[in-house]
């Protein structure tokens, strides 16, 4: 008698820090039937259709202050776990994972209701809002951070580092017009205020053309003046799609301090200066920037505290010392969790089994 794959919902959803761990994650169960469950319209309906079932659910968050708006994301809420309740009893699945986000709410609680096991993933180092709630209700909750399983009292965690996509541990060319040799320094706004380090970055920069540095920034989709410098050995673009090899190719990063962004920069191990996003929720950038400063593998700063003038001159301090930044280097690999995604499998298959 052949035994059925194990049949494994995966909730991921809206951005690439949820959706690119759970991706790694799945190709690691190739031997499972796997499923996907997000929210319409967002990033999910592009990067999952082609390789797994994609089903979708209507789900918000309490983002304000309770009022009439709460009652009415309450009701989609319960309406979502019915939902959620509905596709696990027909689809039989097993099991399910999940990278939290306001998604992970509705699919924990009705697995939970129905007596499937469910495997979280925090990646940042102070757990978001749902993770919080939630993570005491699920099987496992795998952390991304050690520091996370100290917030996560009340659940059962195992550290496991936070999946990247396969590209970042293989060597890739990076295919922009750079002669071999010079410095880089690669700009990473996030997908979320970028703005105010884009203007930092294009007043200190000359500074840096002078060393014969090239800078490679990546300005975001709404910067209005992301045209207003221009320079041979400036290169700006709203985004870049060979990450890996603009990262390995950098001397070094100036970035938000993102969960996924921060394990990319590890791996590819990749000096940096990281400016936490000041409006991130329970300002949990701040709190992933500071294990990176602890140890050595990045500085910090707080936007409010940066000008240009001061970027200016710690780029070049960096630039000039390279003995500096081949110990960033080393405190960067140390912080890598280069086999993040089989540890997560395995999780998954200790705790879902057919």
């Amino acid at each position: 008698m052949v035994n059925s794959p194990v049949r494994l919902l995966i909730a991921a959803s809206g951005t690439g820090g949820h959706l690119f761990p759970a991706l790694a994650v799945a190709e690691q169960l190739s031997d499972y039937q796997i499923e996907w469950l997000g929210v319409p319209n967002r990033l999910e309906t592009q990067l999952v259709p082609e390789k797994y079932p994609l089903h979708a659910i209507a789900v918000e968050g309490f983002q304000q202050r309770l009022g009439f708006g709460s009652l009415r994301i309450l009701a989609g809420l319960v309406g979502s776990i019915q939902a959620c309740r509905k596709l696990l009893k027909t689809g039989q699945f097993q099991g399910v994972f999940t990278t939290g986000g306001y998604i992970a709410a509705p699919i924990i609680l009705a697995a939970r209701s129905l007596g499937i096991p469910v495997i979280l993933h925090e990646s940042n180092a102070f757990p978001g809002k749902v993770t919080r709630l939630f993570a005491p209700l699920c099987t496992v909750a795998a952390v991304g951070f050690e520091a996370a399983s100290e917030r996560l009292s009340r659940a059962k965690t195992m550290y496991a580092g936070t999946p990247v996509r396969g590209q970042f541990y293989e060597p890739q060319a990076c295919d922009l017009p750079i002669p071999q040799g010079v410095p880089v320094v690669v700009v990473v706004g996030g997908s979320q205020g970028a703005i105010a380090v884009n203007k930092l970055v294009r007043e200190a920069a000359p500074a840096w053309f002078e060393t014969g540095a090239y800078v490679v920034h990546l300005t975001g989709e709404n910067d209005a003046e992301a045209d207003s410098l221009q320079h041979p050995q400036y290169l700006a673009m709203p985004f870049y799609n060979n990450m890996a090899g603009l990262f390995q190719r950098a001397t070094l990063a100036i970035s938000r301090s993102g969960a996924g962004t921060l394990t990319e920069l590890a791996i590819t191990q990749t000096p940096a200066i990281l400016i936490p996003y000041p409006f991130a929720a329970d300002d949990h950038q701040a709190y992933n920037a500071a294990i990176f400063a602890e140890t050595g593998a990045a500085e910090v700063y707080r936007q409010a505290d940066l000008t240009p003038q001061l970027l200016k001159t710690k780029v070049l301090e960096l630039l000039h010392d390279p003995e500096r930044l081949g110990q960033m280097r080393s405190k960067m690999s140390a912080l890598a969790v280069p086999d993040s995604s089989e540890r997560l499998a395995k999780i998954v298959r200790q705790v879902v089994k057919g």
